[in-house]
């Protein structure tokens, strides 16, 4: 029985079959990557470009990112001292979900954006003191409505900046391109 399956498979039914087939489980994988790389849907449509234009460096609002691994988010109360002062807030659709949760006293759930496996062990103090920007990695968010990953975060993105700011340094570039850098 196996044998006249895989005789079936050469013929030139068989062959369009395992075409489609290849095709098909090629698209779902596809699809896949192309969902996790999405922006999800946020709480509050936090516009990055406002704030921005306003001169609001990203570390006041994500300190943790000199200071450890995870860059962090506003507390509640910070996004509220500016708010409260701001006559449109009181009136504003966009700011309804924050004027509510501060009033409630009830958390905002984010959802974190850009997003690394549990295996990789990412710090944004270490990319910091390296003098790299927070636009190297997250792009032009001047420009951003909605946070969002402007390209596809990967091993192989990673690898190919440490691989760039080795430079001509063997040294540096042993410990950048090592495993145990990321993986730990």
């Amino acid at each position: 029985m196996i044998k006249r399956f895989f005789d079936w498979l050469k013929q030139p039914l068989g062959l369009i079959a395992v075409g489609i087939v290849f095709l098909a489980l090629f698209s779902i994988a596809a699809y896949g990557l192309y969902t996790t790389q999405q922006s999800p849907e946020q709480p509050i449509q936090f516009p990055h470009k406002t704030h921005v234009a306003f001169g609001i460096q990203c570390l006041y609002c994500h300190p943790g990112a000199s200071k450890g691994p995870s860059a962090g988010l506003p507390s509640q109360a910070k996004c509220w001292a500016c708010h409260n002062q701001i006559q449109k807030t009181q009136t504003s659709a966009l700011l309804a979900p924050l004027k509510d949760a501060v009033l409630s006293g009830q958390s905002i759930e984010w959802v974190p954006v850009a997003i690394v496996p549990d295996f990789v062990q990412f710090n944004h103090r270490a990319h910091i003191a390296a003098g790299k920007n927070c636009e190297d990695c997250h792009g032009d968010v001047s420009q951003m409505n909605i946070a969002e990953n402007p390209q596809v975060m990967n091993m192989g993105w990673c690898l190919n900046c440490h691989v760039e700011s080795a430079g001509e340094d063997q040294e540096k570039l042993v410990k950048l391109t090592d495993c145990g850098t990321c993986h730990y």
